[in-house]
């Protein structure tokens, strides 16, 4: 009999009703990757925060039917990467969200039952940051060990100029491109990240480097002379510096340029509130105000068959690394000034990969 996989699949969670809007966001700002903060500090303050946004977030998870769609398209997308390899049922894909169900220790107690001979830790994050893959591995690592699952792990942190994804996204901008041709002037196509305090870049984390990393692989891929580009950040919250340039900003000087915007989420891999509500509603009333003449919003790469390969061979390369950190090609993608990179800290044990 074949060997069994499992293959754990990382994502960041969403309220499945109104009611749980308010828990999911408590569950969010209690995370001490998001607010470094000792306690009883933090629990306070996240008790303040989520109340304080629940309303505003209610209204957002109101225009999506009253629950968050992620859990829905992350299952889509485990289910196509199970059809990617051999023995069905031998392989297997699991989900665990970071701040509502089914969270890590539901799911750490399912992989046990499943009796795995090894364990494959995938994000849905292409590009690392502490505070998305870095916190889900670490709460998954603790929940593992509170079952006693031991099977061999491997741990996918980055992947950033996966061949696969990159080739899913360049495909989407070019057909955006095409679509905005009738305009007086060539699109400005925005590549649009998911923003981070500008505090947690400069203490190392590597997002912002990856985040332009997968902008460069992408343009690359996409050859086209004198493309008008530029990398912009979604979803700031609070008073705190964020990583710039903000979105909105962007989306102004379009509007003052009178050029055509083709707004790519370059972060995401699937639909979710900062997808449907922030850039489809928000974002595109903002450029309409703004004077942007056409605004096109590129899907994220959900099921593409050229994501879901790419992401095949990225579990197939890690399977190869049992108890190893591993990047896509097998070596460190960042910089050593970026001390927060899963590769250069280590987890809870884990060891880097070196090829």
């Amino acid at each position: 009999m074949a060997d069994k996989t499992a293959i754990v699949l990382f994502n960041l969670g969403g309220p499945d009703d109104l009611a749980a809007v308010k828990p999911f966001l408590f569950n969010l700002f209690s995370d001490r990757a998001i607010i470094n903060l000792p306690n009883p500090l933090r629990w306070l303050l996240a008790k303040f925060i989520s109340a304080r946004r629940a309303p505003i977030a209610r209204r957002i998870y109101r225009q999506l039917g009253g629950a968050s769609p992620l859990l829905e398209n992350t299952q889509n997308q485990a289910h196509a990467l199970e059809k990617r390899f051999d023995a069905p049922g031998q392989t297997q894909c699991f989900i665990a969200m970071r701040y509502w169900r089914p969270r890590a220790a539901e799911i750490a107690a399912k992989v046990k039952a499943f009796a795995p001979d090894r364990v494959v830790l995938l994000p849905l994050y292409p590009q690392y940051s502490g505070t998305t893959t870095g916190s889900s591995i670490n709460e998954w690592r603790a929940a593992a060990a509170a079952v006693g699952l031991d099977a061999p792990t491997a741990t996918i942190c980055c992947y950033a100029q996966n061949q696969g994804f990159v080739a899913a996204i360049a495909s989407r901008v070019r057909d955006a491109i095409a679509a905005a041709q009738n305009a007086q002037a060539p699109p400005r196509v925005l590549f649009c990240a998911h923003g981070l305090p500008q505090k947690i870049v400069d203490r190392g984390d590597p997002y912002q480097w990856m985040v332009e990393q997968t902008v460069e692989a992408v343009v690359e891929k996409l050859a086209i002379a004198r493309l008008d580009w530029k990398v912009c950040y979604q979803s700031r919250v609070g008073r705190l510096v964020w990583l710039q340039p903000y979105t909105e900003d962007a989306l102004r000087d379009a509007g003052r340029d009178r050029v055509p915007v083709v707004i790519v989420p370059i972060a995401f891999t699937s639909e979710h509130s900062e997808t449907l509500v922030e850039l489809d509603i928000e974002y595109r009333e903002l450029a309409a105000s703004a004077g942007v003449p056409e605004y096109i919003r590129v899907q994220t790469v959900g099921v593409d068959s050229t994501f879901i390969d790419g992401l095949a061979e990225l579990v197939r390369s890690a399977l190869a690394h049992p108890g190893c950190v591993f990047a896509d090609g097998g070596v460190r993608r960042c910089p050593q000034a970026h001390d927060g990179c899963l590769q250069g800290v280590g987890l809870r044990g884990a060891v880097p990969c070196d090829g």
